[in-house]
């Protein structure tokens, strides 16, 4: 206790000698703390102090999915079906070629292609044999003409250019597809002027 400490302070009476030794007595006995003890100090009223709780600040909204894009199905290829080939032409045969000679198997119909540009002729011919095979015709005969003369008629027109266009028409498609077969006819049905024409069933 200094000098000052003895001075008596305002509001307060000043110690008497008694009291001044008492003091005195007191302060001997006390012992500083140590580091340690000073710690242990801090760290029991830092326990002993409520911890205020702290409020965590909410979590962030969720991402939302992004939607996926439905993936379009491979495009099935449908592979067109293969068209049949007809089978190749065949003739009548000696046998029945005969016969119709004779008269014993009847010609269904004829169209006679005389006097009639290509392009007539050949339309002619489609309807012709279609309309035979829709009929239920099996034999037709097809008249050309001989064409032993060539040249032109006298209105342009070339001779004997059907006899040679007419078998080629028959093995082109849109018509192969109708005929089995064809040769030339017999004397009685105009002969090399003319074809035996045998048609295919519908459905075949």
């Amino acid at each position: 206790m200094t000098a000052d400490d003895d001075r008596p302070r305002r509001g307060r009476r000043p110690l008497r000698d008694e009291e001044h030794a008492l003091w005195k007595e007191v302060t001997r006995s006390l012992k500083p703390l140590s580091r340690k003890q000073r710690v242990a100090a801090t760290a029991t009223a830092e326990i002993a102090t409520p911890e205020v709780e702290t409020k965590k600040p909410p979590p962030p909204p969720a991402k939302r999915p992004k939607p996926v894009r439905p993936v379009a199905p491979a495009p099935v290829v449908v592979k067109p079906a293969p068209v049949k080939a007809p089978p190749p032409l065949a003739p009548l045969g000696r046998r029945e070629r005969s016969r119709v000679a004779r008269g014993r198997v009847e010609i269904d119909a004829r169209i006679d292609l005389h006097g009639m540009t290509q392009d007539e002729a050949h339309a002619a011919l489609s309807r012709f044999l279609r309309r035979a095979q829709g009929n239920g015709g099996k034999l037709v005969l097809v008249i050309t003409g001989k064409g032993a003369r060539f040249g032109s008629d006298d209105d342009g027109r070339e001779r004997g250019v059907l006899k040679r266009q007419v078998p080629m028409w028959l093995r082109l498609p849109g018509l192969c597809e109708i005929v089995i077969g064809f040769e030339d006819a017999s004397i009685g049905h105009g002969g090399t002027g003319a074809l035996y024409v045998r048609l295919r069933s519908l459905g075949r």
